[in-house]
């Protein structure tokens, strides 16, 4: 199986930490040139330096962008791909905020739409061009379970995050003829920053303490326990490989067997 990503660059965002930060550490693992994006400078040069370089010429860099500032974020990266043209890109960022749907305002929507699909939309029209001229690309969107089975209380992530999973599909179709594949990973209950902001909406919402509301969650999960980072990240590693070049257009869950449907 050729998972060796030598060579290869690698635009990673939301690596500040999480799943993001998980997904640079397999892909740099593989051989890639790794370059962590997220808004603040400082946490990245930490990231950087704790990447693994596992192979003669490899090296690693980070990108300070606010997904949410779309032109300054197109921007930014389309003159790092001048420099080095990007092979695997990695959509990542952090959910919106819970709440019911009929509650959350015009506003809530534009933030979300504008943080998830017109962020991935910048990206994609940035590095795309290089990926083309390589015949070589990989895009890997991370977003949520919830684009097969709407999760309660997520009312805006789970419009945005199916508006991105079309968005996907339709890309993928555009982008398969030119060696270019489209994924995406849908991870479950997983150990982050996302699940505690998740459990402390819970709370909030329910009047339950956090113990009762997480061993409730993971009474609807098979494997019995939360995902680490790292066992979504080896999803998000194995689809930027030249093993999956035949994977293209899919949403692969990685929940633990948690959702109902096939």
């Amino acid at each position: 199986m050729d998972l060796n990503l030598a060579g290869r660059h690698a635009l990673v965002c939301g690596a500040s930490e999480g799943i993001g930060r998980a997904a640079a550490v397999e892909l740099a693992l593989l051989g890639a040139n790794v370059t962590v994006l997220a808004r603040h400078a400082n946490v990245l040069a930490d990231v950087v330096a704790a990447l693994p370089l596992v192979v003669e010429g490899q090296r690693h860099g980070a990108l300070a962008q606010d997904v949410g500032e779309t032109a300054a974020l197109e921007t930014g990266v389309r003159a790092l791909v001048t420099d080095r043209p990007v092979h695997v890109l990695v959509n990542n960022t952090g959910g919106p905020p819970g709440g019911r749907a009929l509650d959350a305002g015009a506003n809530d929507y534009l933030a979300a739409f504008q943080r998830h699909l017109l962020a991935n939309q910048a990206l994609a029209s940035a590095v795309v061009p290089g990926m083309r001229a390589a015949h070589w690309g990989r895009i890997i969107n991370v977003i949520s379970t919830s684009v097969k089975e709407p999760i309660a209380n997520l009312g805006v992530s789970n419009t945005i995050r199916g508006a991105v999973a079309s968005w996907a599909k339709t890309l993928s179709k555009e982008l398969g003829a030119d060696g270019i594949t489209v994924n995406n990973v849908l991870p479950g209950y997983t150990r982050t920053q996302r699940l505690e902001q998740i459990l402390r909406d819970r709370v909030q919402a329910t009047g339950k303490d956090e113990a009762a509301i997480s061993a409730a969650m993971l009474a609807s999960v098979p494997a019995g326990r939360f995902a680490d980072a790292h066992e979504v990240a080896a999803a998000i590693a194995f689809l930027a490989t030249p093993a999956a070049g035949y994977v293209n257009g899919v949403s692969l869950a990685v929940d633990g067997g948690r959702m109902q449907s096939l």
